[in-house]
């Protein structure tokens, strides 16, 4: 503004013999403007030029050394640079971990795993995990278990075959004879089938909070997994717990299906309670012999075949077997020495 009064100041005073300039050279009063425009606009000029200074010198002022506050532009925001070492300190923080699976979905990887399972190729061993930290189903997933079991080609083909066995020993006369009492053995057999597992394995297990499958042990000794295999006929994990109890769901399934059996059998048998009771232990024990195949089946397909069905499940569970073993003989060692 000093340079702005003083040009206009030179205006007002009218002619003058000579000016200076900057240079120090003296003029002639022809060189004189004739306008003060020419002076203003310089003056206005350099009056903002410490502002524009100011705002191109606040990039430099954001790396100022440390305990130094960056310089702010005259509007009041914050510098460019500013949202610069932001997104640069977001980039060099580490990446965040993904949230951790849930137990539900854990459960529905394993209940993938086990749809694939089959012993020989062959038998569905779809209720079977070779996981001993398995997680507990839903319901929903005991019967999705259950569903492919039934619609399994598996299933179909061992009702037509002892369909065709009860039709060669004439076995149930009353559903006839030719391709009419055929079909009946069939759908007779395929129903019991159905009822039964849909009962033991989905139904009484989600009601009562058990799980169906066969948890298979894998290692030591072939007593202590005989014995085990047999047993867990009659005992069952808690889905909350994690404990044995005794397994409900499958001796009153086998049961209960023993008795809606005699209503479609024509033998004339239904309302029989205590032959479906008989009819229900014989089908539990027998499916004892169904929990060996599958807790000697890996062994047998490692052996034979070259195949691990449980995919080194059962040499890391051998190994820490041994690392226990050998522990506990060095502790035994140990206190030999004391």
């Amino acid at each position: 503004m000093a340079l702005l009064g003083m040009s206009c100041s030179l205006h007002a005073q009218g002619p003058a013999l000579a000016t200076t300039t900057d240079l120090g050279v003296i003029r002639p009063e022809a060189s004189v403007p004739d306008a003060p425009v020419p002076h203003i606009e310089l003056a206005e000029s350099v009056e903002s030029q410490p502002l524009q200074t100011q705002t191109a010198q606040q990039p430099a002022s954001s790396s100022s050394p440390a305990g130094q506050p960056a310089q702010q532009s005259p509007s009041g925001s914050a510098p460019a640079s500013g949202s610069t070492q932001s997104s640069s300190n977001s980039q060099n923080s580490p990446q965040q971990q993904p949230p951790p699976e849930t137990k539900q979905q854990k459960a529905q990887e394993e209940v993938r795993e086990q749809v694939h399972q089959r012993v020989a190729g062959i038998v569905p061993s779809f209720n079977v995990t070779y996981r001993a930290d398995a997680v507990s189903l839903t319901a929903a997933q005991k019967f999705d278990l259950q569903f492919h079991a039934a619609i399994d080609p598996y299933t179909f083909s061992i009702a037509f075959i002892v369909a065709g066995l009860g039709e060669a020993e004439d076995t149930n006369s009353g559903f006839g004879w030719g391709p009419g009492g055929y079909f009946k053995r069939a759908a007779a057999e395929y129903g019991d089938n159905v009822i039964g597992n849909t009962l033991g394995n989905a139904v009484l297990p989600s009601l009562l909070h058990q799980d169906p499958r066969y948890f298979r042990l894998g290692h030591g000794s072939i007593g202590r997994r005989f014995l085990y295999s047999f047993a867990t006929t009659f005992i069952c994990k808690h889905d909350n717990t994690g404990r044995w109890e005794p397994n409900y769901s499958n001796v009153l399934g086998n049961m209960i299906a023993g008795e809606i059996s005699n209503a479609y059998y024509p033998n004339g048998n239904f309302g029989k309670v205590g032959l479906a009771v008989g009819n229900g232990l014989t089908v539990t024990f027998e499916g004892a012999f169904g929990s060996e195949l599958q807790e000697f089946w890996p062994d047998i397909s490692r052996r034979f075949f070259h195949k691990d069905p449980t995919h080194g499940l059962d040499a890391q569970a051998r190994a820490a077997d041994a690392a226990a073993k050998q522990k506990k003989q060095q502790d035994s060692n140990q206190n030999n020495q004391k």
